[in-house]
């Protein structure tokens, strides 16, 4: 049974430029993907699929293979995850052979953990009805009771069903937690939907989960990550 970790780490990031290779808390970004897949002793590859040539040399420097560089059809701001994982299982993973499990883990994921990357990999080779198992987490307010500004700039219930339902009897909501997905490699080529009864969740708890799309979310991951090396629940 053979393991298998596929980085997506793209060159042409718009919004934070260098994004994949920006230093975090002193260390390149991508590197906080590449050490957590190595501490978790789950793989026989480390794979980075990338366009650029300067994260691909920073990702071989790290520990991490290169063994073929993103078409620029799957590099721009469509590309879509399942795509860019389905063009790397299709070229590593020859028919017959290859990896039985692959993982998408992302180059942007300072707070992944190497103990939920087995956690969830457990999980779905104890479930082999499923296609995939990834990390979520629940929002922190009932996403029922949220509400829109109107086109006057008033308030309003997004949802007016749920306006005078209380908080606590309403069910908690989840989301992506944006760190990894494990996968049957079957179940990528397949194109087996993520977000579907295909999937497990994998938990996490919302200390260890921030997107980082926008400069004011790295800053935010900054802070929250030097509190957490405070704490002493994160590594060096």
């Amino acid at each position: 049974m053979s393991r298998l970790a596929v980085i997506p780490a793209r060159g042409g990031s718009k919004r934070i430029p260098g994004k994949n290779i920006r230093l975090f808390h002193g260390k390149p970004m991508l590197a906080y993907s590449i050490e957590a897949a190595q501490a978790s002793h789950l793989f026989d590859r480390i794979v980075v699929s990338t366009d650029d040539p300067t994260i691909a040399q920073l990702a071989i420097e790290l520990g991490a293979e290169v063994p073929f560089s993103r078409p620029a059809t799957l590099a721009d701001d469509h590309a879509t995850t399942l795509a860019v994982m389905q063009h790397a299982v299709s070229v590593l993973c020859e028919p017959g052979g290859g990896a039985d499990y692959v993982c998408c883990l992302y180059a942007t994921a300072p707070f992944v953990q190497a103990t939920n990357l087995q956690r969830g990999f457990e999980l779905l080779a104890e479930n082999p009805t499923k296609s995939y198992a990834f990390s979520i987490t629940d929002f922190g307010f009932p996403v029922q009771r949220a509400i829109r500004i109107s086109e006057d700039g008033a308030v309003d219930a997004l949802y007016p069903q749920y306006r005078d339902v209380r908080s606590q009897d309403l069910p908690p909501a989840f989301h992506d937690a944006g760190q990894f997905y494990w996968g049957r490699a079957a179940a990528w080529l397949r194109g087996d939907p993520l977000f579907s009864p295909l999937s497990l969740p994998v938990v996490l708890p919302r200390y260890l989960v921030q997107d980082i799309d926008t400069l004011h979310d790295w800053r935010r991951a900054e802070l929250m990550y030097q509190a957490l090396l405070a704490s002493g629940e994160l590594g060096g």
